[in-house]
């Protein structure tokens, strides 16, 4: 991988990371703390929308960011062929 491809790489890895932790951001923040009393006002599963998003929704959310961080994260590898990179260089002993 050449110097080009590495910055690249590193682009698309921390736009992913940035956009990531925007959506958390504004789950936990937004959502769960700023929003929740006229989020409230909306019932949900016969609770206040705005309390099951700060005790329970934001936690899928989390697992739901993290599965996609990694579902990326391995279509990224691909793209910048880093598995094929990987493989070698552990058949070649250096580590």
């Amino acid at each position: 991988m050449n110097e080009e491809q590495r910055r690249a790489y590193w682009r698309a890895n921390t736009t992913l990371i940035r956009n990531l932790l925007i959506v958390w951001a504004i789950v936990s923040i937004v959502f769960s703390i700023l929003l929740v009393q006229p989020l409230n006002t909306i019932q949900f599963f016969g609770v206040p929308l705005g309390f099951w998003i700060a005790q329970q929704g934001s936690i899928y959310v989390f697992v739901i960011l993290i599965f996609t961080y990694a579902i990326q994260m391995d279509k990224l590898d691909k793209k910048y062929k880093i598995d094929k990179l990987n493989q070698k260089s552990n058949t070649d002993g250096r580590d």
